[in-house]
C-alpha cells in the first residue's frame, strides 16, 4: 500500500503547471483533510491561498475534487477565511446551473456550512466574516435564480444531491426566521413556498429513499417538518393588531369575500351619530362580537391566515354557508368564522406544534453538528407530510364541522359538542394517515364521514383516555360494577324460576317453579299446557335444592344468543319475554337438556344421581333455568346470553360514572316505555313498592304455600 503524500508535497501539487497533478493533489488531500492534524499542517503550509485557486480556476473533477476538500476543512472549523464573496459567488454558479452532479454537490454543501455557521465564543455578531443568509446575500441578489434553481434541485434523480439541497433550505429559513426580522422572514419564507418547495419535500417524504434510516436525506427530511412547526409556532405567537396594514388587510378580506349586500345606514335623528357599517357585520360571519380582533387570541396569525386562506380556496361555499346560516334563528346558526379557528388549534395540539424543539438564537444551526449521525427510527410515524398540507386540512376540516353541526341539528350551547367531534375525526383519519397517503384520500374521508361513525369513535376513545388518567381506578370500578351486575343477573334469572316455566316431559307438560323461599323446586307432569301460571299447592313433587350436587346440560356459549329483551323485562321471568323471540326460526324446538343432579333424602343412599331433567324449547329459556339454577348453587353461570349482559351492563356502568351522569340526569320517563314489554305483567306495569314510613332495611321469607 502507498504511503500518502506529505503536506509539502500536496501543497506544491496544488501550485503546479500541470492539470494532472493538480488534479492528484486535490483528489488526496480531500480524503486527507478529515484530520484535523493533518489539516492544521495543511493551514500552516499556507496550502489555503493555493486550495482557493483551485476551487475559483479549475473545472472538472479537479474543481469537485477541490470543493470537497474545503468543505472537509470548513467540517472541522478551520479555513473560512477562504469562503470571501468570490468563492461564495463561485459556489452560487456552479450550484444553480452546472451540468456535473459531483460539482452541484459539494458546491451545495459549501453553501450549506457557510449559511449553518455558528456563532464562535466571543464573536460580536456583526464582525467578519459574515455567516448564515447575510454572508450569501450579495450573492443571491446577483443571481436571482438561484432559489427557484435551489427548489428544483429536490427533484432530482441523485439523493445525495435532494439531501444536500434540502439542507440548504433548512439552513436559509432557519437563518431568516432568527435574524430576518419580522418584516423579512414571511416574506422569503412566502417565496420559497411559490417556487413549490412545500410540493418538493413533500414527494421526498413519500418517496422509497426516505425509508433509508441512516440516509441524510432522511435527517434533512425531518429538519424541514421540524422548521414547518417552528414557522407554525411562530405565526400563532404573532397577536393580531389592527394597527398593523397587513393584519387590517387580511380581516378586511375575509368580510369582502362574504360578498356582504350593501348597507345603507338609517338617518340621523336629532343629529345623533349614525353607525357607518352592518351592525351585525362580524357577527354575521360567526365572531362573537363587532371588535373581532381579540377573537385570535388564542390562535394568533395563524388563526387569521388559515381563516383568510380558507375564504379565498372556497369562495361559492363561504358564501352559500353564510347565506344558509342568515335566514336560521340565533341559536341554530354554526359560527363559521369561530369555527374556522378551533379547527387551527385542533390542528395544532393533533401535530403537537408546541412539543416541537424550539430555536436556538444564539446558536441557530447547531442540528448540523449532528445531522448525519442522527439515526431516525421507523420514519413512517416520524414522517407527517399531512403537516405540510395545513392549508388543505383545514379546509377539509372545517367543512366537516359545518356539515356535522347540520346533521346533528346542533344549536350555540352544543358548539364544543361539535367541536369534541371533530377532533376526534382529526385524530382518526389524518392520526391514521400513512407517510404515502395523499392528501386527496383524507380529504375525501372528512367530506363523508357520517355524524354516527363519529359517536362511535368517540365512545371508543372514551374508554382508552379514561383508562389512561384512571386506569387503577377504573379497575376498581369495574370490579365492583361486576359483582353489582352479577347479582342482578343471578336475581332476575332466579326471578325466572320463580314465575316457573313449561317443557316437553315424554308427551305430556312438565311445570317447574321454584319456592318463594328459594330452596326447593317443584314440579308437576300435566296432560296439557296451561297458559296461566301454576300456583305451588298444585305441585305435587320438589326437590331440595340442598340435596342437588351438581347441574349439568348440553348448552354451549355458542348455542345461547343474546337476548337483549330478557334485559328489557329486568325481573320478569321468561314468559314475559317478547313473542317475537320465541317464535324465531332460531328459538324453535331443540334437544336441549339440562340435568340436576343430587343425593337421595335417604341417610343411608348419598350416590349421586338424576334427580330431574329439563328439556328448554328455546335457547333464551335454557339459559335462564341452567344459569339460574347455577347461581342458586353459588356457582358462575356459563351461557353467552347471560354473560354478555353481565359484561354490558359492567361496561354501561363504567360510562356513565366516566361521563358523570347524575340519577336525575336519566329520562326516566323514556325508559319506562323502552322497558315495556309486549306481554302481560311486564315492568312497566308493575307499581314500585314504597318505603315511606320505613327506616331500617330488613329480609324476610315468604312461607310455601304448600307448608314446607
Amino acid at each position: 500500500m502507498d504511503e500518502p503524500p506529505d503536506v509539502a508535497t500536496l501543497v506544491a501539487g496544488l501550485q503546479a503547471e500541470s492539470e494532472s497533478a493538480r488534479k492528484y493533489a486535490v483528489f488526496k488531500l480531500k480524503g486527507l483533510l478529515g484530520d484535523p492534524s493533518f489539516a492544521d499542517a495543511f493551514i500552516q503550509a499556507d496550502g489555503l491561498p493555493s486550495l482557493r485557486r483551485a476551487v475559483l480556476n479549475t473545472s472538472g473533477n479537479t474543481q469537485a475534487y477541490a470543493l470537497g476538500s474545503l468543505d472537509a476543512l470548513l467540517e472541522l472549523d478551520m479555513g473560512w477565511e477562504c469562503c470571501d464573496e468570490l468563492v461564495l459567488e463561485k459556489a452560487l454558479s456552479l450550484a444553480i446551473s452546472h451540468p456535473l452532479v459531483n460539482i452541484v454537490r459539494n458546491a451545495l454543501t459549501l453553501l450549506v456550512l457557510v449559511v449553518s455557521r455558528p456563532l464562535t465564543t466571543g464573536q460580536q455578531d456583526g464582525e467578519e466574516p459574515m455567516i448564515g443568509f447575510r454572508a450569501l446575500k450579495p450573492a443571491l441578489d446577483s443571481n436571482p435564480g438561484f432559489l427557484e434553481s435551489l427548489v428544483q434541485r429536490l427533484s432530482a434523480s441523485d439523493h445525495t444531491l435532494c439531501a444536500n439541497a434540502l439542507q440548504l433550505v433548512n439552513a436559509l429559513m432557519r437563518d431568516a426566521v432568527v435574524y430576518g426580522g419580522e418584516q423579512e422572514w414571511p416574506k422569503f419564507i412566502k417565496r420559497l413556498q411559490d417556487l413549490g418547495v412545500i410540493g418538493g419535500v413533500g414527494m421526498l417524504m413519500r418517496g422509497d429513499a426516505a425509508g433509508d434510516v441512516d440516509s441524510p436525506l432522511s435527517s434533512a427530511i425531518i429538519e424541514f417538518q421540524n422548521l414547518t412547526k417552528m414557522l407554525l409556532r411562530k405565526w400563532r405567537d404573532v397577536m393580531v393588531n389592527m394597527e398593523l396594514p397587513e393584519h387590517k388587510r387580511a380581516l378586511k378580506t375575509i368580510h369582502l369575500l362574504s360578498n356582504p349586500d350593501p348597507y345603507i345606514p338609517p338617518q340621523a335623528v336629532n343629529g345623533a351619530k349614525v353607525r357607518k357599517h352592518h351592525p351585525e357585520k362580524w357577527r354575521r360571519l360567526g365572531f362573537e362580537t363587532e371588535s373581532p380582533a381579540w377573537e385570535f387570541d388564542e390562535t394568533g396569525y395563524l388563526g387569521m391566515m388559515d381563516l383568510v386562506d380558507y375564504c379565498r380556496r372556497n369562495e361559492d361555499t363561504y358564501q352559500k354557508t353564510l347565506l344558509e346560516q342568515s335566514v336560521l334563528p340565533r341559536e341554530q346558526r354554526c359560527p363559521l368564522a369561530r369555527a374556522s379557528l378551533s379547527v387551527t388549534l385542533i390542528l395544532y395540539e393533533h401535530f403537537e406544534i408546541d412539543d416541537s424543539t424550539s430555536p436556538d438564537e444564539n446558536q441557530p444551526n447547531t442540528y448540523r453538528n449532528s445531522l448525519y449521525e442522527r439515526r431516525i427510527q421507523n420514519v413512517d410515524k416520524l414522517y407527517k407530510p399531512l403537516l405540510l398540507q395545513w392549508g388543505r386540512l383545514h379546509t377539509a376540516a372545517l367543512n366537516a364541522f359545518l356539515r356535522l353541526w347540520k346533521d346533528a341539528g346542533a344549536e350555540a350551547e352544543d358548539f364544543y359538542k361539535i367541536e369534541e367531534v371533530v377532533r376526534i375525526l382529526v385524530e382518526r383519519i389524518v392520526g391514521s394517515a400513512g407517510r404515502k397517503t395523499d392528501v386527496g384520500k383524507v380529504e375525501e374521508k372528512l367530506r363523508v364521514v357520517s355524524l354516527e361513525t363519529a359517536r362511535r369513535w368517540q365512545m371508543e376513545n372514551l374508554n382508552e383516555v379514561y383508562e389512561d388518567a384512571w386506569g387503577l381506578h377504573l379497575t376498581e370500578v369495574r370490579e365492583l360494577l361486576h359483582a353489582e351486575s352479577l347479582q342482578f343477573m343471578k336475581e332476575q334469572r332466579v326471578r325466572c324460576l320463580l314465575k316457573g316455566s313449561w317443557f316437553p316431559a315424554g308427551g305430556q307438560w312438565r311445570y317447574v317453579r321454584l319456592s318463594h323461599n328459594r330452596r326447593w323446586l317443584h314440579y308437576q307432569n300435566f296432560s296439557k299446557k296451561k297458559h296461566e301460571e301454576v300456583p305451588l299447592a298444585e305441585l305435587a313433587e320438589k326437590i331440595d335444592l340442598n340435596a342437588v350436587t351438581s347441574v349439568d346440560s348440553n348448552v354451549s356459549a355458542a348455542e345461547a344468543p343474546v337476548n337483549t329483551n330478557v334485559m328489557r323485562n329486568g325481573n320478569d321471568s321468561t314468559e314475559t319475554l317478547k313473542d317475537s323471540t320465541r317464535d324465531s326460526s332460531n328459538n324453535k324446538a331443540t334437544t336441549t337438556k339440562i340435568t340436576i343432579l343430587g343425593t337421595s333424602s335417604k341417610p343411608k343412599d348419598q350416590e349421586e344421581r338424576i334427580l330431574l331433567e329439563l328439556f328448554p324449547q328455546t335457547s333464551p329459556l335454557a339459559s335462564e333455568w341452567l344459569d339460574g339454577l347455577l347461581m342458586l348453587l353459588n356457582q358462575q353461570p356459563i351461557t353467552k346470553d347471560t354473560t354478555s349482559l353481565i359484561e354490558m351492563m359492567e361496561d354501561w356502568g363504567v360510562r356513565l360514572r366516566m361521563l358523570n351522569l347524575r340519577w336525575e340526569d336519566v329520562d326516566w320517563e323514556a325508559l319506562e316505555i323502552s322497558v315495556k314489554g309486549d306481554g302481560e305483567g311486564g315492568a312497566a306495569g308493575r307499581e314500585v313498592p314504597s318505603r315511606e314510613g320505613l327506616d331500617e332495611p330488613y329480609w324476610y321469607a315468604l312461607p310455601d304455600e304448600v307448608g314446607v
